[in-house]
């Protein structure tokens, strides 16, 4: 695939509000795939680290991926740019280019990953779920032992059973809330962080629906992706910041002038 296939290929999945510049480099780096500049908004590939389409299409997206950030933030990114916001429009991306046939999904063609996926998710993952779930069960009753004898329960917490008392905390609610121990005692962890029972709710759903956690973690109550602030081109942007410079020069130079005049009379 050259550079104007993958360039299409990345159109295809989804049309970007600004455009931008893909180039392959031609050359091979032991550091990097490619990266993306906001500035001029510019993907570079360096294609030559590779012999496999689909590993190449993967990169594309993930630098598309920062380009459609940088236009959700303004054209610009900050120095950290790999977000949960970021992770979560990779995901999106790749889950569209899956559905339309442009990316391929390699981790459901292999039948011995899939066996070793589902062996991960019910031997550890839901064991994992449910043993911290009966663990808050347990800290409860152990909550209810503490008052009738009159002792702290934090005190208990600290200095018996030595664990932090934030993940005593969590583990309780995670009994109390009833959160589906095939999530994971992480994703759990998660979700015991969120106050609101529908919107707890409805991130619990998305997550067992199969969205990646930095996928729910920017979603809002409704499940939708949170609207990003409004799309302004980079060069508009400047264009403005520099008349606004240029008018508070010109008041300082005012306000200057006005002072040496009045220093004169002294």
């Amino acid at each position: 695939m050259n550079q104007d296939h993958i360039k299409a290929a990345l159109l295809a999945i989804e049309e970007p509000p600004l455009d931008f510049t893909l180039l392959f480099s031609g050359k091979k780096s032991k550091k990097i795939n490619g990266l993306y500049k906001p500035e001029s908004r510019e993907i570079i590939i360096h294609n030559r680290n590779f012999t496999d389409d689909n590993l190449l299409l993967y990169t594309a997206i993930h630098e598309y991926a920062h380009h459609l950030h940088a236009c959700s933030r303004r054209g610009s990114l900050s120095s950290r740019s790999h977000t949960a916001e970021f992770w979560a429009i990779l995901h999106r991306l790749l889950g569209v280019a899956e559905t339309k046939g442009i990316y391929k999904n390699v981790f459901a063609a292999s039948p011995e990953l899939s066996r070793l996926t589902e062996t991960i998710r019910q031997q550890y993952l839901q064991e994992n779920g449910n043993l911290v779930k009966a663990l808050g069960m347990h800290l409860l009753q152990a909550q209810e032992l503490c008052l009738a004898i009159g002792g702290r329960f934090e005190d208990y917490i600290d200095r018996v059973l030595c664990i932090p008392r934030v993940a005593a905390a969590t583990a309780i609610k995670m009994h109390q809330y009833q959160l589906n121990p095939a999530l994971g005692a992480d994703n759990m962890r998660f979700l015991a962080g969120i106050k609101d029972q529908e919107e707890r709710g409805a991130a619990e759903a998305a997550l067992l629906e199969g969205n990646s956690p930095d996928t729910v973690r920017v979603t809002s109550k409704r499940g939708a992706l949170c609207a990003p602030p409004p799309m302004e081109d980079p060069r508009l942007r400047l264009e403005k910041e520099k008349k606004r410079l240029e008018r508070t020069i010109a008041s300082l130079s005012k306000r200057l002038e006005e002072l040496e005049q009045e220093l004169e009379q002294y």
